[in-house]
Parts: structure tokens; sequence; C-alpha cells
């Protein structure tokens, strides 16, 4: 999940010291409660897993999109749960390929396959997926009601969206990024053309996050991965009451 502004071959080193530590992925997979090696980039909680995998209601064989997928694990384990078949977008070549490596092992041959897009211009086909999931990524399109257009375009009539975000906790709190800021799911999604929305405020999982951070300042910071994991700890600390934890649904008319 990530944001263009930095450029796709930073993000592409970013996912390659992931895949060399081992220790990064255990620390997350523990504090977030989450399977070993599931490749994880974002912060949901296993929770919050089931509860996307409830909301997109997915048939088996029907068509789930991972949009800013990274790794690739939370789309791999919800294909996994429902039998759909997966598509991945993501713009980091080396997210894709992890993700391509970790869904032959999590998933039958030929149920899941990732294509380099990103949030405004996924490049698949219009009406196609019965269900589209987002974590953590809507604040890095630009601007975020872009992507939600182009989520309603990539759903058949019926078809569901569950997409994970923040919310600012105070709007006039200035310590919140412009990003989170430009973010207005409740106003946004029906403007996009979606019904039977829903914006609701998940505390567990807020709190989930800030174990994940304590548990990451407190280790050793043995190699670039983990590094940049306490970095990302401390400084979401030192602002966390600013947010607050937020899961939006919604289904295409």
């Amino acid at each position: 999940m990530t944001s263009a502004k930095r450029g796709a071959a930073y993000f592409d080193q970013w996912y390659a010291d992931m895949a060399a530590s081992p220790v990064r992925d255990a620390i997350i997979a523990r504090a977030l409660r989450l399977p070993p090696g599931l490749h994880l980039t974002g912060v949901l909680p296993g929770p919050a897993v089931t509860t996307l995998t409830e909301e997109l209601g997915l048939s088996e064989g029907g068509l789930l999109l991972d949009i800013a997928c990274g790794r690739g694990g939370y789309g791999i384990e919800v294909a996994h749960r429902t039998g759909s078949r997966l598509i991945g977008v993501d713009f980091s070549a080396e997210a894709l390929r992890q993700a391509t490596s970790l869904s032959t092992r999590r998933l039958p041959t030929g149920r899941a396959e990732f294509r380099l897009g990103t949030l405004v211009a996924t490049g698949l086909p219009a009406a196609a997926a019965d269900g589209l999931m987002c974590v953590d990524a809507v604040q890095f399109a630009e601007p975020p009601p872009a992507a939600l257009i182009e989520f309603r375009r990539l759903l058949r009539s019926g078809g569901r969206l569950a997409l994970t975000c923040w919310e600012a906790a105070d709007p006039a709190d200035r310590r919140v990024p412009a990003r989170i800021q430009a973010v207005d799911l409740r106003r946004d999604l029906p403007r996009a053309g979606f019904v039977d929305v829903r914006v609701r405020e998940q505390r567990d999982w807020r709190e989930a996050e800030r174990t994940l951070w304590q548990e990451a300042v407190a280790a050793d910071g043995t190699d670039p991965a983990v590094r940049s994991l306490q970095e990302e700890g401390r400084r979401s600390l030192d602002t966390f009451d600013s947010l607050r934890r937020v899961l939006a649904t919604a289904t295409a008319p």
C-alpha cells in the first residue's frame, strides 16, 4: 500500500527489505494475531480480516480485486477463505513479485494474478468484479475521490466494496496528514455512485495498532525493515490520539 509521490523504485527497495526480514514479519504477525508468513504490509489485525471477508460476501469462484495490494497478504487470505479468484494491483513490481510467490503457496494454481497499476488507473475491465478491497491506501490517490470512481467502475451491479482507512479525530487537528484530511468517505462514496454506504469506527483495530507500534519500538533494530517499522511506530505513537480507525463498506447499484 504505497504512495506514488516517493516513486516505485523507493517502494521496490522498501518491499525488498521486508522480504529479507523475518523479524519484521514475526513482530507484525504476533501483535496483530495473524498467521505467520502472510507477507503483510498493512496494520489490520486478525479480526479485521474476518470482518472484511464477511462484508465482501464473496461466493466460491467469484472475482475479488485487491487494489494497492502491496505484498498481497490480505487479499490472498480473503481469497483463501472464500474460494474466490483474485486479481491484485499495485505500482511496485517488487511487491507484486512477492505477492505472486505467496499466492502460489496459499491458493490453487490459476486462482490469482497480480498486475501493475495505480489506485486511479488499474487497467482492469469495467463491471467485472464481485468484490473489491482496498486496505489503508485510498488516501494516497490523487485525489482520493478519483480512486472511489475507479472502484465503482470495476464492480458489477451488486458488487461489494470494503475499504479501510483513518479519519481525523478532530478535523482541526493540524497533526493529521493532509492526505487523510482529504478523505471523506461518507460524502464521496455516494458521489462515486455507491449505495448502502456505511462508515464505522473500529476501536479494537486501533488498539491493535497501538500494540504493534509499542512492540516494534521495543524490538532490536536489526535490519532496515525493522528500523523502518520502528520509525513509523514512533511517529504513529506520538500522534496516536489524532486519528480514528474506520471501515467503509458499500454496494454498486
